[in-house]
């Protein structure tokens, strides 16, 4: 039986790579960071598969220093917008994903955002771990917002959008979404949302929830013009991708009070600059990429990145594929 040649960009949780290594030959980034751009060329050269993460660029030169032998490409993240999709198509090279298991992970996270940006936790948190709280219990102390019956608008409404609606209800939130898909009427019906334009999405929202796919259309979605738009009390969260925001505008909006806060677990540069105005500005929570982050969910992500790879490589199909049916792609004979 022929052996595999496998690169990982990262050291993922078990069991990902003692999985990959009983039928492959690894070699594996040990290092803490992502590999650098000429640390990834090298590393995939003549490898048959290549496990990577959402902070490698996986595009034509990546695929170039491969070569003809790159089979696969297995991405331990829901998302494929650091990968050349078109490209890989077209060379034959399978290219797959974790799929939804990350969904209800990610959907807690942005409801810890919305609590976190509307009440205010992170500078309450400061201000009694550095001392400064000096007086008890104060009537005007850090007022915040409701969340209870105020309106949540979701841009995106697939399985996290979902997900983050059927939260919402629990506190009574009146649910509005737009979606390129158009409604949905089960959602509509189970959680009494309603379908909206994007004016209507950004003017009536109180909390405004991005949960988009990153592409031609989406990039820097919110841009000036809708956060002038939106209420001056209410609150951009963003746990999809940073790109989604035009960082720059968002700052200024932030300064002129245009809206009241931001809740942030992306960024248009990851980790953002030292320099960042965000870094400073007290309406805004923010969080390293979070989004996935427990024990269970990034386990199970690594598994089932794992046995992707694995399956593709021996002629089967990978659990979440992203250009197996749409592209005309074949599995069976890898293997032989």
């Amino acid at each position: 039986m022929k052996k595999w040649n496998v690169y990982a960009t990262r050291r993922i949780l078990d069991p990902a790579i003692p999985i990959i290594a009983k039928e492959c030959s690894v070699v594996l980034n040990n290092k803490a960071r992502p590999p650098t751009r000429s640390e990834l060329l090298a590393g995939v050269r003549n490898k048959d598969a290549i496990l990577c993460t959402l902070s490698d660029k996986i595009d034509r030169k990546v695929m170039d220093a491969a070569g003809s032998s790159l089979k696969v490409i297995s991405s331990y993240s829901t998302g494929v917008d650091h990968i050349d999709m078109n490209e890989a198509t077209k060379r034959g090279i399978f290219v797959t994903t974790t799929g939804d298991i990350l969904t209800e992970a990610v959907a807690d996270l942005t409801f810890a955002l919305i609590l976190a940006t509307s009440r205010h936790l992170a500078q309450g948190y400061e201000m009694v771990t550095q001392k400064r709280w000096k007086h008890g219990w104060d009537p005007n102390l850090l007022l915040g917002s409701d969340v209870h019956g105020m309106t949540i608008g979701i841009f995106g409404l697939g399985r996290i959008g979902s997900a983050v609606a059927r939260r919402a209800k629990g506190f009574n939130m009146l649910i509005i979404y737009h979606s390129r898909h158009g409604r949905n009427i089960q959602v509509d019906n189970e959680l009494d949302a309603r379908c909206v334009n994007m004016d209507e999405l950004v003017e009536e929202s109180d909390f405004l929830s991005l949960h988009s796919s990153l592409n031609n259309e989406t990039y820097h979605l919110i841009d000036r013009p809708k956060l002038r738009r939106m209420k001056n009390t209410a609150y951009l969260i963003n746990t999809a991708r940073g790109l989604l925001v035009n960082e720059q505008h968002l700052i200024e909006a932030l300064r002129r009070k245009w809206i009241a806060g931001a809740g942030l677990d992306v960024f248009e540069k990851e980790p953002p600059s030292t320099y960042s105005p965000l870094l400073k500005m007290k309406n805004v929570v923010l969080s390293p990429h979070l989004g996935s982050a427990t024990l269970s969910t990034r386990t199970k992500m690594a598994e089932v990145a794992a046995k992707n790879l694995l399956n593709v490589l021996n002629g089967k199909s990978p659990i979440y594929a992203a250009n197996l049916e749409s592209s005309g792609l074949r599995l069976g004979n890898i293997a032989s």
